[in-house]
């Protein structure tokens, strides 16, 4: 009735329990052994294909073992328990020889005589195992054992799939599986791979002939995949044992006449053994041949060796044929035989193999790869060309010469060597051509690119960058050599990477020419080399800027004509003085002049040589103005002083040197016509007649006027050291600064000539020169750029402004003057050493600008009018001063203040002291001015501070003191009330007049001095206002600091901290301590508590005290449950689960968890109706008031169901007493008796009649009451407790009962007590018994089973299983 099921498993035509998923095929012949694997097998072109079924026992006798075999080492007796009635029932088993009952004879059913044979173990030995040892893997389908004995009461079969090393169980089967094998599931499982027990094949009928049957693959289970690795794996084996654990006993004693356990009777025997299977070929083979080593072949026997097909190979056809790889192995299935595919590889190789991850990347078209690809080729499919070699495109891809060598430098290209090994435009790859590295090119990777140089297999981008600068190298393709790497430079940079420029040139950048000239100064500079990134020159001293031509503040440079002799300053010559030079020509003349020096004709001038930088010859400039269209000629004669001390100088003698030189009229300078050599720190003269020229003498009145003499220095070409200042000498006449420099200057010189004046000067003097302004007659410490001339103050004149201009005096910080007043000097001109003007009379002063002592009001003098008491008064104003006789006032004329009286000159009255009380002066005065009363003459007292009265002879209010009367023993004077400004000063009484004692403190202050704060205040009494209150809070102060019903507590005088309670914190003593609470007890703060586990920080609110708890814990301390939770807060609280339907509220008990239920509502958490209530919840209604009664009765009967428990478990150690030992033997041996009844054929009709006569009599029968509890105390199988009532019906009426039984029953079962009377005390008790067994009519009961026609034996298991339920029935 079962349907195929379709999987990878071969037929078996021989057995009707399995199924086929494909027909049969018979064993190929020994010419379609011999056809090419190229040729489809007949049954295997469409599909899968599978070799026919066999018994995998056939030929395997001696694979085949039992632990266990009777008879091996001699004659062993056995019986035949369906033989019991007749005369021979037992026999012997020798398997010594050739016969005998070995494991062999399950292979067939009869031996070579035509007898049947069977296999049989030794008698009463329960644990026996089967094993069957293949030479390989073969597919094992079911397997079929037929037995001659009683089948097992318990078995396992089980498989290995690796030779014998593990074992893994097929299935159990047992008559009783949870007692066999507990925790074991029954059939059916839900997979064909669930391990389950089976108890279709393990009951105790038939005693012969019986079989077990297992199928691998359970045709009632589905299989959603039969070629999935779980079901593969349930159908390969290599070993095979089925292991028989539990013998069936028909209830026996323990021991028999044979010596064994369970007697001869029980043991296993077995007629046959198939084991289905086939070759394990995967579906790709219809037949198998011997494998190596296997046994002998038979007929029918199954072979392990496949004939392979669909390019398969292997034993087991497991794997493809070599170069057939390209698909993944997979087994044959009905319509797609999965024949294995050829690898592509070109020819150039000999094997391939299959790559998983391959094959998913091509979308599961193709996963072959070749292996060891020949012919420098490589790649999956040997289709490309190995590193270093190129594909041929005038070569066929399967030539062994496709494949062609690299030409390329393996310095320049990538990896030594490679090149592209095929032809790819998308990927743009050319067959043969050289991958160069990074910076090289060319066909072969041999040349650098522009830009790299230096080509070297080290470098791993192939050559080095060029590295040029680019502001430094020529712009172009090519800024370096390819070679050597120089770069290509612009005009004024230099290096190997044109990073620098050259010297004399800075500042390299993208400018045409790279750097720019340094321009360095010739002269402020040492050279004309600056820094290449700035620029900056080296400086001279003093002298900065980048090119070193600004000069440092307080410096200058000096001019050509620096050295100047003013001729204005020099000493006048008369034309008869012998120090003038003489003419030694033909030739005399006299000179004059004005604002300059003026020269009469033949007069002279001597004048001194100004000090020069160094030694070197000077040109001599003479410049001057003539007065009239004459020439004039000069005698000039230069004299040193001593002997010249350098080296430059040793040929000038020391005596004088003579020059002439004309004057022409139409020029302003002239030099003379040699220079001469000057030296520093040596004094020279130079002394200079003027004369007019014979032919002009005729003139009258010829003066010249000569400017100064000027010693210019002259400029060789050489000066000039570097060739780039070459142009200098030429830029100076063009800029006429030498002709400026001999002639007077008429204004400043041009900036182009100030920059070569200074550059000269930087030269010369090797820096720049100091200012050295003076600072009394100068403006400031800068002076001109060039030429150095300081800024001088009023009348000062001088480079340095260090001397006063004529007429003028007093050389200071103002300058020079003389100032003389024009309306009282008669003339402006003053004395040039005491600067004393000319005055006019009655004039006096330096300046000729004040009065004559005694007047005032120049220009316009009268006398002072100072009433008698002055002499001199103000000179401008009039006021007279330094009054006498105590007067004051413009003209003295009132008294001064401690005075009274009217000085006024003719009044007659003088001024005297005021007696307030005492008189000036006298250390007794505290008035500050008096008055006389005009009617009585009273003099009245205006009184110092702090004083009072009339004559000011007491203190005023906030002062204290005894300033009066004179003399008086402890006096003083009247001083400020020392109260820290804490008193009303116009109180008179706020402090005490004498002593200064504060009375009347203010601000909430006290103390004699009114520096400290009263109690209940505090701060700095000696502020103002610093007294504030104490705000301490009443909770969380001392309250021995606080006054009794005032609120005023005493805090610290200075810090205002209040005394706190303990654990009380702050100022005011108003927040308790951390951790604390409670503010305000009489104990300060209470500690918080809070529970170390349950709360979530163990502060908790300072005025509450509650701790913030976890969830589910609640509580000020979070020590009981929260609302809402139940349970012990020591270990967990859970949270109620209280129906919100049938609760009164949602917290429960916090205890036990119980919530209050409505009414008719019960639970613990009110989800159910209560008991008396019908319906569902929560819409639950009263139950009829019958229910009342109905239950209180069943409320009875439980505790009598309990007592019957407690009296079942008395029977059971009843059960073990010593006195039912009898007893126990005589059931034994009816045991017995009963199996044998019920395992024979026959009707068992005597047994029954007895049965029915003794019916009538089993209810007063005191022996069937005593065995029906002994029923109750055996919690035994159906069986034995019907056997256990045979001896009950076999008793008479009349024995009568044991009265130790009958009490033991009263006592422990029934709760009964015993009553005391003999045999009728007895009967009674019995009569008790039955009324409270209540014994159902089982007998009636079982006769109208038999009665219906059922077999005896099934009669008999009725009544057993009758028996048993009723037992179970009220043991619960």
């Amino acid at each position: 009735t079962q349907g195929p099921v379709q999987g990878p498993f071969p037929s078996d035509p021989a057995s009707s329990h399995t199924t086929s998923p494909l027909p049969s095929t018979h064993p190929p012949s020994p010419v379609e052994r011999g056809m090419p694997d190229l040729l489809p097998r007949p049954g295997c072109s469409g599909g899968s294909c599978y070799p026919p079924t066999g018994n995998l026992v056939v030929g395997r006798s001696q694979s085949l073992h039992a632990s266990s075999t009777c008879g091996l080492s001699g004659p062993e007796p056995y019986c035949i328990v369906s033989h019991l009635q007749d005369s021979e029932k037992c026999f012997f088993c020798d398997s010594r020889g050739q016969g005998g009952h070995r494991i062999n004879n399950v292979i067939s059913l009869s031996g070579p005589d035509g007898e049947r044979t069977w296999w049989q173990a030794e008698s009463g030995v329960e644990n026996v195992s089967i094993q069957l040892d293949l030479e390989g893997e073969f597919y094992f389908t079911h397997l079929i054992m037929t037995f001659k004995t009683f089948r097992p009461a318990g078995l396992l079969i089980e498989r290995s799939a690796d030779g014998g090393h593990s074992w893994r169980v097929y299935r159990y089967y047992a008559h009783n599986c949870s007692g066999l094998f507990p925790g074991v599931p029954l059939t059916p499982g839900r997979k064909v791979s669930d391990l389950v027990c089976d108890q279709r094949y393990s009951n105790i009928e038939p005693s012969s002939q019986g079989e077990v049957i297992f199928k691998v693959l359970d045709p009632a289970i589905p299989v959603a995949d039969p070629y999935s690795p779980e079901i593969q794996e349930l159908l390969r084996v290599t070993n095979l044992r089925v292991n028989f654990s539990k013998l069936h006993t028909l209830g026996d004693g323990p021991l028999g006449a044979w010596g064994h356990r369970h007697g001869p009777h029980y043991y296993y025997a077995l007629y046959e053994l198939v084991v289905r299977g086939s070759c394990l070929c995967h579906g790709h083979a219809s037949e198998c041949a011997p494998a190596p080593g296997a046994p002998p072949s038979v007929d029918g026997m199954v072979h392990g060796l496949c004939v392979c097909q669909h390019r398969t190979t292997g034993p087991h056809c497991e794997r493809c044929q070599d170069l057939h790889h390209d698909q993944p192995w997979h087994p044959a299935e009905p319509g797609n035989p999965h024949a294995c595919q050829k690898c592509e590889c070109h020819q150039h190789a000999r094997s391939c193999h299959f790559d998983m991850a391959v094959f998913v990347a091509s979308g599961n078209v193709s996963g072959g790869v070749c292996d060891a690809c020949q012919h420098h080729t490589a790649g999956r499919h040997c289709e490309i060309c190995r590193p270093f070699y190129h594909r041929d495109p005038r070569e066929d891809p399967r030539s062994p010469y496709t494949c062609k060598s690299c030409d390329c430098d393996p310095s320049g290209t990538l990896d030594g060597g490679l090149c592209d090994t095929h032809t790819d435009e998308v990927l743009g790859l050319l067959s043969g051509q050289c991958r160069c590295k990074a910076h090289v090119w060319g066909p072969r990777c041999d040349t650098c690119r522009p830009g790299y140089y230096g080509l070297s297999p080290a470098l791993p981008e192939g050559c080095l960058s060029c590295r040029c600068d680019p502001r430094g190298t020529v712009p172009g393709d090519t800024p370096c050599d390819p070679i050597s790497g120089d770069c290509y430079c612009k005009r004024f940079v230099t290096g190997q990477n044109c990073h620098q420029c050259l010297p004399e040139f800075w500042g390299l950048s993208n400018d045409f020419t790279g750097c720019r000239p340094c321009d360095c100064d010739f002269g402020g500079a040492y050279s004309n080399r600056c820094s290449s990134g700035e620029g900056l020159c080296p400086c001279r001293p003093h002298l900065q800027g980048r090119n070193c031509l600004e000069l440092q503040s307080g410096y200058f440079c000096a001019a050509l004509d620096q050295a100047i002799a003013e001729a204005e300053l020099g000493q006048r010559l008369k034309p008869s003085d012998p120090r003038l030079p003489v003419n030694r020509g033909p030739h005399t003349s006299s000179w004059t002049g004005s604002g300059f020096a003026r020269i009469e004709d033949r007069a002279g001038l001597m004048l001194q040589a100004p000090s020069v930088p160094r030694a070197m010859e000077y040109d001599i400039v003479l410049r001057y103005e003539a007065q009239a269209p004459e020439d004039w000629e000069a005698l000039v004669s230069v004299r040193a002083y001593s002997l010249p001390s350098s080296t430059r100088c040793a040929n000038v003698l020391p005596s004088e040197q003579l020059y002439q030189v004309a004057l022409p009229p139409r020029h302003r300078a002239v030099v003379l016509s040699r220079p001469f050599c000057f030296e520093p720190g040596t004094r020279y003269m130079v002394t200079l007649r003027l004369r007019r020229v014979t032919s002009t003498r005729g003139l009258a009145g010829g003066t010249i006027l000569l400017d100064s003499v000027s010693f210019l220095r002259p400029l060789p070409p050489n000066i000039f050291g570097s060739l780039t200042h070459l142009f200098i000498p030429q830029e100076l006449g063009q800029t006429q600064c030498l002709e400026a420099a001999r002639t007077p200057p008429l204004g400043p010189p041009s900036e182009s000539c100030a920059r070569l004046v200074c550059s000269i000067s930087a030269l010369l003097y090797g820096g720049g020169l100091a200012c050295e302004c003076d600072p009394q007659g100068s403006l400031s410490s800068e002076c001109a750029r060039v030429g150095g001339q300081c800024p001088c103050r009023p009348h000062v004149i001088g480079q340095r402004c260090d001397q006063c201009e004529l007429q003028t005096y007093g050389f200071g910080p103002a300058g020079c003057k003389c100032r003389c007043s024009p309306e009282g000097s008669t003339s402006l001109a003053c004395d040039p050493i005491s600067g004393q003007c000319l005055c006019k009379p009655g004039i006096t002063g330096r300046r000729c600008d004040q009065c004559l002592p005694g007047q005032w009001g120049f220009p316009h003098c009268q006398p002072c009018e100072c009433n008698g008491h002055a002499e001199q008064c103000h000179p401008h104003t009039g006021v007279c001063w330094a009054c006498g006789d105590a007067t004051t006032g413009r003209h003295c004329e009132r008294c001064q203040d401690g005075y009274y009286g009217d000085p006024v000159l003719g009044s007659g009255q003088q001024c005297r002291p005021c007696p307030c009380p005492g008189f000036l002066g006298s250390g007794n005065y505290h008035g500050t001015s008096c008055q006389a009363d005009g009617g009585s003459e009273r003099i009245l007292c205006v009184c110092a501070p702090g004083y009072a009265g009339p004559r000011c002879d007491r203190c005023s209010a906030g002062y204290f003191g005894r300033p009066w009367p004179e003399g008086v023993v402890g006096g003083a004077p009247c001083r400020p009330c020392q109260c820290n400004n804490n008193i009303d000063p116009s109180d008179p009484m706020a402090c005490d007049p004498h002593s200064g004692h504060c009375q009347r403190c203010l601000h909430h202050t006290h103390g004699p001095h009114c520096s400290h704060c009263q109690p209940g205040y505090y701060g700095n009494a000696l502020r103002p206002r610093g007294c504030r209150r104490c705000s301490c809070d009443l909770q969380g102060t001392v309250p021995a600091r606080c006054l009794p019903g005032s609120g005023i507590c005493f805090c610290d005088r200075l810090s205002g901290y209040c005394p706190c309670r303990p654990h009380v914190l702050g100022r005011l003593c108003d927040r308790c301590a951390p951790q604390f609470w409670n503010l305000g007890g009489p104990r300060g703060c209470e500690p918080c508590a809070c529970h170390a586990q349950h709360s979530l920080q163990l502060t908790c609110h300072p005025v509450t005290g509650q701790c913030p708890c976890q969830e589910g814990f609640g509580g000020r301390t979070c020590s009981q449950c929260q609302e809402g939770y139940w349970g012990d807060p020591e270990k967990e609280c859970r949270a109620c689960a209280c129906d919100p339907q049938g609760s009164v509220s949602l917290h429960c008990h916090p205890r036990t968890g119980a919530c209050s239920c409505l009414n008719g509502i019960s639970g613990p958490q009110c989800k159910a109706c209560v008991r008396g209530s019908q319906g569902s919840f929560p819409h639950c209604r009263p139950c009829p008031t019958c229910f009342s009664h109905w239950d209180s009765r069943l409320s009875r009967l439980q505790q009598r169901l309990a007592t019957l428990a407690q009296g079942r478990d008395a029977l059971s150690e009843a059960a073990t007493d010593r006195s039912s030992g009898g007893r126990l033997l005589s059931l034994e041996a009816a045991l017995g008796h009963v199996q044998g009844v019920l395992v024979s054929t026959s009707p068992l009709v005597g047994p029954l009649q007895q049965l029915s006569k003794q019916r009538d009599g089993l209810r007063s029968n005191e022996m069937f009451v005593k065995c029906l509890t002994q029923c109750l105390a055996h919690k035994s199988e159906s069986t034995s407790v019907c056997l256990i009532l045979v001896p009950c019906l076999s008793s008479t009426p009349d024995e009568g009962a044991d009265p130790e039984s009958v009490e033991l029953v009263a006592q422990r079962v029934l709760k009964i007590p015993l009553p005391q009377g003999g045999q009728r005390a007895i009967e009674q008790l019995l009569e008790e018994i039955q009324d409270a067994l209540q014994l159902p009519d089982s007998m009636d009961w079982a006769l109208v089973e038999y009665g219906a026609g059922r077999e005896p034996r099934d009669y008999l298991f009725s009544l057993s299983h009758f028996t048993e339920k009723k037992t179970k029935a009220w043991n619960g």
